[in-house]
């Protein structure tokens, strides 16, 4: 019977010590399929946020005219730049250790393979994702951010000119603000400058570029006339809707796993936008005496733009105050502050994105709560430091931004123009530039 139980306890033990040894050792970061699984998700979330969200949320916005442009352009921008990401794009943002811009070492994703982890991080250091997850992740930020730009210069712009503009000015503004903040090696990343999602790298980027091609391209033909309401309200609900299902993707993501950071960024971005919808809701309704569909939805993109940059750093209580700030500013911005200054931002993509940005920004660095990071706190915790360098960052964006996007106008209108003709705008870019019409009457 001895000789029974020590043969029994030899092949337990010695399986236990084969199993042991087989296992990577604590400090070797493995590919964790629950992450995994999440990213995935959160990939496809962001993308449905281009198409279709962004793309109904601005459609229904224009005139009926117009409404097959705004979704060519945004199909056509998730094609060109997730090309322009694979080729090179990712490894301008995440490749080498400069402080100003990556190199190619990974264009064309050469070198990684489908098993290597991939090796940037936020909370799960050792469960981590597969690097080309993180690149296919990455990429649809890289869609988005230029598709909100076409806002600005809706029912005006010639499909050529917005295309080249798109393809150069993701890599000319929005890889090298994405490296500076989201690179570790990057020079703001250094100085302690922190975007959770993309309030700075995405909203500001994208604000102050709007706010640039509305000024270079001019206003629309009668802008003066312009009262006409949008052209199919269920569509900008519809679209609205998506864009905050999708945000739940874009900063619940933004942690790289599924935990509690996850959970607090998924809080926080709905909370966020949820009271600025319903601050927006209240201000249409005193103001202007009715609370209207397009009010309530372009009061909850504001609140989702102003916590994006916060979501993983702030309380929820936080994220009402950012959410409501965010909507006063915005409201104002699109209500009063385009009107007395008289530029024709179509579709409020710096009245919103933009300022809403700005808010965020400076947000992180006032509410910023060690509860929820460790490693972070704010101005309301006695960390001063952190204001100023969230505003510098966003100062220092916007400035880029303005001046580069000016730039990449006047070659792109020197190369193929970038205003549609009197002719063209007036028939409507539909059928001026695709010779398609979006709805017909068949008996």
């Amino acid at each position: 019977m001895k000789r029974v139980f020590s043969l029994i306890a030899l092949v337990v033990f010695g399986s236990v010590s084969i199993f042991a040894q087989a296992q990577p050792a604590a400090s070797e970061p493995i590919i964790s399929f629950g992450n995994t699984a999440w990213m995935i998700v959160a990939t496809a979330m962001v993308l449905l946020m281009t198409i279709p969200g962004l793309a109904f949320f601005y459609g229904g916005l224009v005139r009926q005219k117009n409404i097959l442009n705004i979704l060519m352009q945004c199909f056509a921008i998730m094609a060109a730049v997730t090309l322009q990401w694979v080729v090179f794009g990712y490894s301008l943002v995440f490749s080498g250790d400069g402080s100003f811009i990556g190199n190619f070492d990974w264009a064309m994703l050469k070198g990684i393979r489908i098993t290597d982890v991939s090796p940037f991080f936020i909370s799960q250091e050792h469960d981590r994702i597969p690097h080309i997850l993180y690149v296919m992740y990455q990429g649809m930020f890289a869609v988005i951010t230029p598709a909100l730009i076409a806002g600005a210069f809706a029912e005006r712009i010639k499909f050529s000119g917005f295309l080249l503009f798109s393809i150069l000015w993701a890599t000319f503004v929005y890889d090298p603000v994405a490296h500076w903040i989201w690179n570790p090696a990057g020079w703001l990343a250094k100085m302690g400058a922190i975007d959770f999602a993309g309030g700075t790298v995405v909203h500001i980027n994208a604000g102050i570029a709007s706010l640039v091609a509305a000024l270079y391209i001019g206003k629309r033909h009668n802008y003066v006339n312009m009262t006409l309401p949008p052209h199919n309200i269920p569509f900008v609900a519809l679209g609205a809707g998506l864009l905050w299902f999708g945000w739940f993707g874009f900063n619940a993501g933004s942690g790289l796993a599924a935990d509690g950071l996850a959970a607090n960024a998924f809080l926080t971005t709905h909370v966020s936008a949820a009271t600025a919808a319903f601050v927006w809701m209240g201000l249409d309704w005193i103001l202007n005496k009715k609370p209207t569909t397009v009010g309530i939805s372009t009061g909850a993109v504001a609140g989702l733009a102003g916590i994006t940059q916060a979501a993983g750093f702030v309380s929820v209580g936080s994220a009402i105050i950012i959410g409501a700030i965010s909507s006063v500013v915005c409201f104002w911005m699109v209500g009063v502050a385009k009107v007395k200054w008289n530029y024709d931002d179509t579709l409020d993509a710096f009245g919103v994105h933009g300022v809403a940005g700005f808010i965020g920004a400076i947000a992180t660095g006032i509410f910023a709560t060690a509860l929820v990071q460790p490693n972070y706190s704010g101005l309301i915790e006695g960390n001063t430091a952190l204001v100023g360098v969230q505003t510098l960052m966003a100062v220092v964006v916007a400035v880029y931004a303005g001046l580069v996007s000016w730039l990449l106008f006047w070659i792109t209108d020197k190369l193929v123009g970038v205003r549609a003709s009197k002719k063209e705008e007036s028939v409507g870019l539909d059928f001026a530039m695709h010779k398609e019409i979006a709805y017909t009457n068949v008996d």
